[in-house]
This record gives structure tokens, sequence and C-alpha cells, in this order.
């Protein structure tokens, strides 16, 4: 097997894993862990794509990805049990509160 052969099969590792940490960090019920996990991802794949690695430090980097992928299964399979209201920012309907004296009322606008 040539050198090349092996740095495209790490690229096609690397690229798999990533479409893969994405789309698994999609399924988390709740909208702030969704998207910390969507940014980190990216950030974690960002920071070490400029880097010049040895074949060993790509592999180590690969198989902690897929930790963190096993991880994140679990995570989002946990999160599902705890499902809350969507929030605004997730495209929900509008709404408002209000009351007297302390007390909230939720109306919701359609």
């Amino acid at each position: 097997m040539s050198m090349t052969a092996l740095k495209g099969d790490t690229a096609f590792h690397a690229r798999s894993l990533y479409r893969s940490l994405l789309r698994q960090s999609s399924q988390f019920a709740a909208y702030n862990f969704r998207e910390y996990a969507k940014r980190r991802t990216k950030d974690v794949f960002r920071e070490n794509h400029s880097k010049n690695l040895q074949e060993r430090e790509q592999q180590e980097l690969i198989q902690r990805g897929l930790k963190e992928l096993q991880m994140m299964k679990r995570q989002t399979v946990i999160s599902q049990f705890f499902q809350l209201d969507r929030l605004v920012v997730e495209g929900q309907k509008t709404g408002k509160q209000t009351g007297k004296e302390g007390g909230i009322v939720r109306q919701t606008t359609e």
C-alpha cells in the first residue's frame, strides 16, 4: 500500500467522522447542547486541519473522535428523555408573558 493511498484513506475517515459528528449533534433535544456540539465539532476539525500531522497523530485524533461520537450517541439518547418546550430561536410559535403581581401567564400567538 502506498503512502498516498494511506493519506487518502485517512482523509476519507476524517471526513466521514466529521459528517457523523455533525449529524449526531443535530439529534440533541436541547437547543444549547445541539449548537454547542456543532460548534465544538467544527472548531476542533478546523483547528487540526491546518496542522501538518504525522500518520500516527492523525490516527490518534480519529480514534479520539470516534470515542467522542460514541459518547455523543449516548448523550443524545438521554437528552430525548428530557425534552423541553422549543425555544423562540428554534422557530416555534411566538408569544408574550403577562401576569399580575409577579404571576406569569404564557400566551401564545399563532
